[in-house]
């Protein structure tokens, strides 16, 4: 029997309102296998939860995948931007401008001024209130980027000793797992990361990329729904929303 296929914008409304599933008890710690390793079909009684694609199908990296790139310092214009917001709305809390700036993100259609709100937001992220904690995040950052694994995690455990209610901790440890393909460790540090800020699309986009790549579309587009609805202008999670709608459910007529 042939299914029909169900229209894009009907296949958005009824995954919308899904439950984000919980994967850190079902996905091990593994890597990809070695690139000569000859493909095979798995054997009899293999659990594995990971289906892991053939390297030339192997989708890339959300480009928003786990949120702003690694830097060790914040643009300084940008900070002067953020002071005079900050003194021109001198009563409000830090909490009360995100909530504030995740309003008018989910509100701004336009994807340029959606990208700047976004930013300023992931600004307010990267400064945890405490000055050791902010360096070692600097430190990890700096590390991460001279590819020094062992370092990164040294500083970014440090940092989530430090302060474990510290969100982006969180995201930048399950961020450097993803870059090591330590798929297990990254899903669970991404649900330590929501935990403490379910907001967090670059979290969210992490975990989408980590479920294709195990070949669970279905729930990476229930993810991917997710994003959007916290920020709808993001390019990326339309287009692999769209695309992995088409794929399951078939194209919109």
């Amino acid at each position: 029997m042939r299914l029909q296929p169900i229209p894009f914008l009907a296949a958005l409304a009824l995954l919308a309102g899904s439950p984000l599933p919980v994967l850190a008890q079902q996905a091990a710690p593994l890597t990809d296998p070695a690139p000569d390793a000859p493909d095979s079909a798995p054997a009899p009684g293999d659990r594995s939860p990971m289906i892991v694609p053939a390297p030339d199908d192997d989708p890339e990296p959300a480009p928003d995948a786990f949120g702003s790139p690694v830097s060790e310092d914040d643009n300084p214009a940008e900070a002067i931007a953020d002071q005079a917001d900050a003194a021109m709305r001198h009563d409000e809390t830090r909490e009360a401008m995100i909530d504030r700036l995740f309003g008018e993100l989910k509100r701004t259609a336009d994807e340029t001024k959606a990208a700047h709100i976004a930013a300023r937001i992931e600004r307010e992220w990267r400064h945890s209130g405490s000055a050791t904690v902010d360096l070692l995040m600097a430190r990890a950052a700096e590390a991460m980027i001279d590819k020094n694994t062992a370092a990164a995690y040294d500083m970014l455990d440090q940092a989530i000793v430090l302060d474990p209610a510290y969100a982006e901790a969180w995201n930048r440890r399950a961020t450097l797992s993803f870059t090591t393909d330590d798929w297990g460790k990254s899903i669970a540090d991404i649900e330590q990361t929501l935990a403490r800020e379910p907001r967090h699309w670059g979290a969210l986009m992490g975990l989408a990329t980590i479920l294709e790549r195990m070949d669970r579309k279905p729930e990476a587009l229930q993810t991917y729904m997710k994003v959007l609805a916290i920020y709808p202008a993001l390019r990326s999670a339309q287009d692999a929303a769209g695309r992995l709608s088409e794929e399951l459910l078939g194209p919109a007529i």
